[in-house]
């Protein structure tokens, strides 16, 4: 089948010359708000991220180079004979979380599952659990708005949300394990190197979330001994959120760091953020993940407006 392919992730209408089986395909007759193309892109010289006229390229030797322009555009110079997986692999992590910063959309490093009609986000270090969390709330009957990357924006009245992100989730291999699935049925996040040992697993298409989702409060994953959860407030919540957001170590290269930091702080004033301690241990799973439900749902009717 020969493209372009239209498709929906993060709330934006996206049309791609390079099939994408990750999202959510869709048939719209308006413009794409973005474009993926594939294309020659020059070299800077250098890996990583290097500012470019009017945006930003991301260059991963021994798979592509990505232009990244203006909120709008996504340009591939892949290398010859990668495996589309692995300039997926970067082209929707990387450089899409780089895309969403130049749409001056917040993305923060972080799960989203929705629980009693509300989006709740759980963020932390690599490590911390996020995904580990999302595949015990998808195997008991919620539905996963978003992995890894959680895009958020406000309304007018600076309101929340969480737009829809991939739908699947992308679990270690003893956590893949624990969860009971089966490693040879999924495909490694990265194709090619059998020491990659985290794996795609994907969502069922028909429960993807079609439109963003009020944001309900944000939990900062923490290790330690036991479980406890204590509201962030102020300049802490908000440096947790700075702190937490997705390739934030590349918002000085956009050069909208204020912006950014502002976007942090109104979200620390209108969502409530909870450092939530927790052993690191699959065992407990069962145990915790309800007492954190138990928190979500008493979280809610406490900061609920009070009828006069």
């Amino acid at each position: 089948m020969i493209g372009p392919f239209d498709y929906s992730l993060f709330g934006l209408h996206i049309r791609s010359e390079l099939r994408l089986p990750e999202l959510r395909a869709v048939t719209l007759a308006s413009d794409p708000q973005v474009n993926v193309r594939l294309g020659s892109v020059a070299s800077v010289g250098q890996s990583g991220l290097v500012p470019i006229e009017a945006g930003a390229q991301l260059t991963i030797d021994g798979i592509a180079r990505y232009a990244i322009s203006d909120g709008s555009t996504i340009t591939i110079d892949r290398e010859a004979d990668v495996p589309d997986a692995n300039v997926r692999l970067y082209l929707l992590g990387s450089a899409m979380g780089i895309l969403l910063h130049q749409r001056e959309l917040l993305p923060l490093h972080a799960n989203a599952v929705e629980i009693d009609c509300r989006a709740y986000a759980f963020t932390g270090a690599s490590g911390a659990g996020k995904s580990t969390l999302a595949a015990w709330f998808h195997d008991h009957g919620y539905n996963i708005i978003a992995d890894d990357v959680c895009a958020i924006s406000f309304d007018q009245d600076q309101n929340p949300s969480v737009a829809p992100g991939l739908p699947r989730l992308r679990l270690w291999r003893e956590a893949l394990d624990r969860s009971g699935r089966d490693a040879a049925g999924y495909e490694r996040s990265y194709a090619g190197d059998d020491s990659w040992d985290k794996y795609d697993v994907p969502l069922p298409q028909e429960a993807a979330i079609p439109a963003p989702v009020p944001l309900g409060g944000i939990y900062l994953l923490v290790k330690g001994d036991a479980l406890a959860i204590t509201r962030l407030r102020g300049i802490e919540a908000t440096e947790a959120m700075f702190a937490n957001t997705y390739r934030g170590a590349h918002v000085p290269a956009f050069g909208n760091v204020g912006k950014h930091w502002q976007s942090c702080v109104r979200l620390a004033s209108h969502t409530p953020i909870f450092q939530l301690v927790r052993p690191w241990d699959l065992d407990r799973l069962a145990s915790d993940i309800p007492k954190i439900v138990s928190h979500i749902r008493s979280a809610l009717t406490d900061l609920a407006p009070k009828t006069p």
